[in-house]
């Protein structure tokens, strides 16, 4: 049977004074700066490429950039055809245009991705050497009407509850190795004891690619990394079977995502399809992304690193967009130590994802996260809540751990707007849980109508508003309340 809770108001504490006033205007973020590409054109077949998908064609690609480069910059034209490749290196004023029925397909060998050291900011780490990448650049874009193939099922780990039975007996019978329990498969050695030796390969502080090379299938790389590049345009490419991460700009300055669309299997491990890490002035639009882990996802560093590199994520436009599979819909977290602020989200579509609108860290993560403006956003058949918060990501044990001080390494977040948000079917109408030495604080809900199995749980929190909210719980209230200070918290029908 249907509860409803007509008009409830929670106000605890109301004399204390409140910490900040919440967020009641829009957010608007500062628009990003377009690519500046010469009017200079080379074709890839030009350059001794062959389009058979069987031909490896990453010398052509590099002899075509290099001389669009020598040019002073321009666009490469890939036209269609299957063109077989190893990593590509993009450089700066170049536009890499995908006719359509123009596939670059990625070589699953792992051994043409490198071993490297990378440098963000002095800190360093070995990773393996993306598909497609590009570092310290200036006005560059990748565009057209054709499709990018990582190559990724060739490095990913699987589980086998994430897959149909037929996949699963057909992957096992293509070689590889299952774990003793017979439920995940890894697509060759060392096997599943590796990940802790890696680990401790890690804190060791070793920066030798040769210590790294017997975790290489461990190390899977991101499909698209572009460190500390500026005016970057993705636009109209179809991106699919990551890796790793699909996108992934880091402190990168003015980037444009227009109309992409991203593609990887449910059971693709770690297969976000955007990363937007500690990047400033970035508009992603009309994009539509299908994936194994978060959708669109906002980070900025993890941990010390993070916050030693300091720099937030800031001025973030997204609107138009649609996630079908994913974690989350939208998420921030949660690697976001270096903070996250100035972020407007409308007029977006979640259907079927595990979370919808997804906000996660840690003890430890530290990062301040405020001024978020979330607006029109629609969605149905959300696995878990609609609106998650979780300060526990990875760390349910601390949840009854004694109360430590508040310290760099303590999230914060506020001072968040959700406005227009309608969503059906969830399992959860919210879950929105801080820590009791940090509550949430200055969050408002406005116009917000949710319907789920089961509804609102709100805790640890501070100057929480509800304007026109209602919820309807097919199971028990509708909201419970634990420790929440400073609120007012009406429901309606």
């Amino acid at each position: 049977m249907k509860r409803f809770l007509p008009l409830l108001t929670v106000s605890l504490l109301a004399c204390l004074p409140l910490a900040e006033a919440a967020l009641t205007h829009p957010v608007v973020p500062v628009a990003p700066a377009a690519p500046n590409i010469p009017s200079a054109r080379v074709n890839l077949a030009d350059f001794g490429a062959k389009p058979d998908g069987e031909t490896l064609n990453t010398a052509a690609f590099a002899r075509a950039i290099s001389a669009l480069s020598e040019k002073g910059g321009g666009t490469l034209i890939v036209p269609a055809g299957i063109w077989l490749t190893g990593p590509v290196e993009l450089r700066s004023r170049i536009r890499v245009h995908l006719d359509a029925g123009a596939l670059i397909q990625f070589s699953r060998d792992h051994t043409l991705y490198p071993m490297r050291v990378f440098d963000a900011r002095g800190e360093k780490e070995v990773d393996v050497t993306s598909p497609l990448s590009g570092n310290h650049l200036e006005d560059i874009a990748i565009a057209g009407a054709g499709v990018i193939d990582g190559g990724g099922d060739a490095w990913r780990h699987v589980k086998k509850a994430k897959t149909t039975e037929a996949f699963w007996k057909a992957l096992v019978a293509s070689g590889g190795v299952v774990n003793a329990k017979g439920d995940e498969w890894l697509p060759a050695a060392p096997g599943f004891e590796a990940p802790a030796a890696l680990k401790a390969l890690v804190a060791s502080g070793s920066l030798s690619p040769a210590d790294y090379e017997p975790y290489w299938f461990l190390l899977r790389p991101r499909l698209l990394r572009l460190l500390e590049c500026k005016r970057v345009l993705i636009e109209g490419v179809t991106f699919r079977n990551a890796p790793n991460w699909t996108l992934h700009p880091w402190l990168c300055e003015d980037v444009t995502l227009r109309d992409v669309k991203i593609f990887n299997d449910r059971w693709a491990q770690n297969s976000d399809a955007l990363d937007i890490d500690s990047c400033r002035r970035v508009h992603v639009r009309g994009c539509i992304i299908d994936t194994g882990d978060d959708g669109l996802c906002l980070k900025s560093g993890i941990n010390e690193s993070g916050r030693r590199i300091g720099v937030p994520t800031e001025d973030v436009l997204i609107e138009d967009c649609t996630v079908y599979e994913g974690h989350g819909g939208f998420t921030i977290g949660s690697e976001m130590s270096g903070g996250v602020r100035n972020v407007l989200v409308q007029n977006c579509t979640f259907i079927g994802t595990a979370l919808g609108l997804r906000f996660k860290t840690a003890r430890g993560r530290g990062g301040l996260v405020e001024n978020i403006h979330i607006r029109g956003i629609r969605m149905t058949g959300i696995e878990g809540s609609a609106i998650d918060f979780n300060f526990f990501y990875f760390s349910e044990d601390q949840a009854d751990a004694p109360v430590p001080a508040v310290s760099a390494g303590t999230p914060t977040f506020r001072n968040i707007l959700f406005e227009e948000i309608t969503s059906r079917g969830s399992k959860a109408a919210f879950t929105l849980r801080g820590l009791p030495e940090m509550p949430i604080r200055d969050i408002t809900f406005r116009d917000v109508s949710l319907s789920a199995q089961r509804g609102a749980d709100l805790a640890y929190a501070e100057n929480i508003n509800f304007e026109r909210v209602s919820i309807r719980a097919t199971e028990g209230d509708a909201l419970k309340t634990a420790r929440v200070l400073n609120s007012q918290l009406d429901l309606v029908r």
